[in-house]
């Protein structure tokens, strides 16, 4: 008898309002993820799904809605970077979180060696080649093979947790 049944998965047995309510149960640290389109124009957008993939090579990934406007200019670009957000900038999380809004607008920034801009204060940074890229439901994996990184140490992160920002946690 074989472990796996014949048959594909069944059916959900729950609202997309529990799911998601479900996973908020499972605290997050806030990233924003940026980069720059092929006509020059600035990225930017707030990701909670920002993990490590492997240590040899170095990569990591995240995700991002197939329907988010940013789609294109991040499928196609070659570079970007993604900033662990430190727990002082809640207000810069929210900014690059909201809809028809110009979220670079008096924001700060240098560039990478990739033309890629990078926030300051953040508690790390990835500055990742654009390697792979999975369709999966409703959104696309992406996973960058890090050609940089800093952190400080000495900055709290920012943490996301049942739909709010946390920005003190004690041990």
């Amino acid at each position: 008898m074989s472990a796996h049944p014949a048959a594909g998965p069944r059916p959900p047995d729950f609202s997309t309002r529990a799911f998601r309510s479900a996973l908020g149960m499972f605290a997050t640290g806030v990233t924003i993820v940026t980069a720059r389109a092929a006509d020059g124009s600035l990225v930017g957008l707030t990701a909670n799904s920002f993990n490590s993939v492997s240590l040899e090579p170095p990569l990591v990934l995240w995700s991002l809605s197939k329907q988010a406007g940013s789609m294109a200019a991040l499928a196609n670009g070659r570079h970007y970077a993604i900033h662990v957000l430190a727990s002082d900038q809640q207000a810069l999380a929210e900014r690059f979180a909201a809809r028809h809004t110009d979220r670079w607008a008096g924001v700060d920034f240098t560039e990478s060696i990739s033309g890629v801009p990078l926030l300051p204060g953040v508690a790390a940074t990835f500055e990742c080649f654009n390697r792979s890229q999975y369709a999966e439901g409703d959104h696309v994996i992406f996973v960058g093979e890090v050609e940089r990184c800093s952190h400080n140490p000495d900055v709290s992160p920012l943490l996301f947790h049942g739909g709010r920002f946390y920005t003190e946690h004690p041990l």
